[in-house]
């Protein structure tokens, strides 16, 4: 997006992206509390967005760390205590829908880990040094990992605190259950569920925001 651009407060279909992010999570009925996890020297632009919103869940602002997982690890030490389950989700991805929230909930209550993802169906090779194929991948056995990634708390605590032990850097929250031997169910996202990382994302938003196909 570029080094001056804020992604999360670009204005599409009318709000900040993480502003519909956060009211689908505000508004799904398995959903008790959020807890937003925000760069330093951002939380004046959180608590005056929240003023703007009508928002019928508490909600928190937490400031977050050098890593995603440091920023994940301090945003489950702002849960509460009596919560079992989380559902951890990226700001920028503001189509996720309340049954595929739901879904991942009710599958880490049953297994203890599960993330949303989507089969892949382009044809995928691998390279080893960006100039050539190297190797032909079975698109059939690959998915492409989104967000909510849903978890037991007990369980990702445990992770992240081994991955932490290690010092290893993890792209997403299942690679830490995937470190510890934790099983993750995928839950397949049926609808659209993009997540906005380029200029060229923002139209398609602006689209599936507004109830279009």
């Amino acid at each position: 997006m570029g080094a001056d651009v804020d992604k999360l407060f670009l204005e599409v279909a009318g709000h900040p992206v993480v502003s519909h992010t956060w009211k689908r999570f505000d508004s799904a009925t398995c959903i008790d509390e959020v807890v937003l996890v925000v760069r330093q020297g951002m939380e004046p632009a959180f608590t005056e967005l929240a003023a703007s919103l009508t928002l019928t869940k508490p909600f928190r602002i937490i400031r977050g760390g050098s890593e995603r997982q440091d920023s994940v690890w301090n945003g489950l030490n702002a849960l509460n205590p009596r919560h079992e389950i989380v559902a951890i989700q990226d700001g920028a991805r503001p189509c996720t829908s309340p049954d595929l929230i739901a879904a991942t909930v009710e599958s880490a209550k049953k297994y203890g880990a599960a993330v949303a993802a989507q089969r892949v169906t382009d044809t995928i090779k691998e390279s080893q040094d960006a100039r050539v194929i190297s190797a032909h991948l079975e698109r059939s056995r690959l998915w492409a990992v989104q967000t909510p990634q849903t978890f037991r708390v007990e369980i990702i605590r445990r992770a992240l605190a081994a991955a932490k032990e290690k010092n290893l850097q993890l792209t997403d929250d299942a690679a830490a259950c995937e470190w510890i031997g934790q099983p993750v169910h995928l839950i397949e996202s049926r609808t659209p569920n993009p997540k906005i990382t380029v200029p060229a994302d923002l139209p398609l938003l602006e689209a599936l925001l507004k109830g279009g196909r």
